[in-house]
């Protein structure tokens, strides 16, 4: 039990400390100190800080394309039944439980969406080439299926929209705590995390489906 032990507190305080202070500014001496390990621990489990950093999102990721595939392919079948085509809605609303499940497990959505904000902000190359490699199929697969949706949009349009919602999903749910607190004690609102993904859904629908900006199109 000692190996899983080692590895799982590594991985515990790697994932929280490159949340709080970003990649660059977490040294593998900040880890093992938290972690209470020695770096040869980290090295002969890990072998570099590179390798690390692509752990700590592979144990969010892995499960999450898992889970994002079949739901997919169950979204896709139901459709292929009568034909139609799935909507800009159903996507969304699909990838956000999706999204919910996964940290869900460990009780760590601002973890989860802060990792995945340092994923855009501060991802080195062998971050971008390690998530696209392991985990574009997922991605391509959704981004295929929004362009079906919104076949009225130009790709580099959708591209752009895609990006500014996910931007606003992530401080969203990073700022999780913060914003239920300013709902309850501004406004009477206690709110759950299902609940403002509720208060989002048609915020992220309307930004896809709001008209081209004038001369474009």
């Amino acid at each position: 039990m000692a190996q899983p032990d080692t590895v799982t507190r590594i991985l515990d305080t790697a994932e929280v400390l490159f949340a709080e202070r970003g990649f660059a500014e977490t040294s593998l001496r900040n880890i093992t100190s938290k972690a209470k390990v020695n770096l040869a621990a980290v090295n002969y489990h890990f072998g570099s800080k590179k390798s690390l950093i692509q752990a700590v999102f592979a144990r969010y990721l892995d499960p999450f394309t898992e889970r994002f595939h079949r739901a997919l392919d169950e979204l896709e079948a139901r459709h292929a039944r009568d034909g139609s085509r799935i909507p800009l809605e159903e996507l969304l609303e699909t990838m956000a439980r999706t999204v919910l499940e996964v940290p869900a497990e460990r009780d760590s959505l601002k973890v989860f969406m802060r990792l995945l904000g340092l994923a855009y902000s501060q991802a080195q190359g062998h971050l971008r080439g390690y998530i696209q490699s392991q985990y574009g199929d997922a991605f391509n697969r959704f981004i295929e299926l929004v362009r079906l949706a919104t076949p009225e949009l130009p790709d580099a349009e959708r591209f752009w929209r895609l990006h500014f919602i996910l931007g606003s999903v992530i401080f969203t749910l990073s700022g999780l705590d913060a914003l239920r607190d300013i709902a309850e004690h501004d406004y009477g609102e206690r709110v759950s995390v299902h609940e403002l993904v509720q208060k989002l859904r048609p915020v992220v629908v309307a930004a896809m489906q709001a008209p081209l900006p004038v001369g474009e199109g």
